[in-house]
């Protein structure tokens, strides 16, 4: 399968890299910046472009990995193309957006976090797939098995709801983690005391409902505990408000 993917971020680095392990072409990549554009094109063995209206229109998909502020402009830039299926990735954006511009489109989105300094085994992805009419999806479904075991279809709104979870689950944990590194440095601690605490957590969750293994004060509805926190984080308001916030949204789970 002939594959342009539009787009050179850490979605597009990562797709690029795993449609090439399955056996698919990267025929070309695409970015607004031509040397972002060549960095991926060269690992993949494909022409770097910078110009939306200069891509290959034989091609059997065109992959929109782009922020998704851009998406539409980039969709509606696009020449016209001869049979290939236009696919977005973004979580949050929905099928609608290629209403009016291309005949058969669809999305293609991995649940997962990128980062280009981190490999991803994508054959363990889960992959979210909607397409414009039934033989999209069949091209989908078979380009996205390539990639993963773990395909399923989920309508926009579905797909905006999973976001929003990954949102929670991921990028909120994560700033969680940022604050008691912080947190950790003020008073002297290394923030590699609290990371088989973090291991330890996120294995339960592999197993068990993340609910039926909350721990910590608020759920024990130990205010005492809870008031001796709030006292060592009283010089940062902000930090008040929101552990306040959590543990009152623990405390009604």
């Amino acid at each position: 399968m002939n594959i342009v993917l539009l787009g050179s971020g850490n979605v597009a680095t990562h797709m690029g890299h795993a449609f090439t392990r399955a056996g698919c072409r990267i025929v070309q990549v695409y970015s607004r910046t031509l040397a972002h554009a060549a960095s991926l094109a060269e690992a993949v063995g494909a022409e770097a472009i910078d110009v939306v209206d200069g891509v290959n229109r034989n091609a059997d998909a065109f992959v929109v990995a782009v922020k998704d502020d851009a998406i539409h402009d980039v969709i509606c830039q696009m020449p016209e193309i001869n049979d290939g299926m236009v696919l977005h990735t973004a979580g949050s954006m929905g099928m609608d957006i290629f209403a009016g511009c291309v005949p058969r489109y669809g999305v293609l989105y991995p649940v997962q976090t990128f980062s280009k300094a981190k490999a991803i085994d994508f054959s363990s992805v889960p992959l979210a797939v909607e397409a414009s009419d039934d033989r999209t999806l069949a091209g989908l479904r078979d380009l996205a098995g390539r990639l993963s075991s773990r395909v399923f279809v989920c309508d926009s709104k579905q797909r905006l709801s999973l976001h929003v979870a990954a949102v929670f689950a991921c990028n909120f944990a994560n700033h969680c983690y940022a604050v008691a590194d912080e947190l950790l440095k003020v008073h002297k601690l290394d923030f590699e005391l609290i990371r088989p605490l973090i291991l330890e957590t996120a294995e339960k969750v592999m197993k068990h409902r993340p609910r039926d293994v909350q721990t910590g004060p608020a759920v024990r509805r130990d205010a005492t505990t809870m008031a001796k926190h709030l006292t060592l984080l009283q010089d940062d308001p902000d930090l008040v408000k929101l552990y306040t916030l959590l543990s009152e949204h623990i405390g009604r789970s």
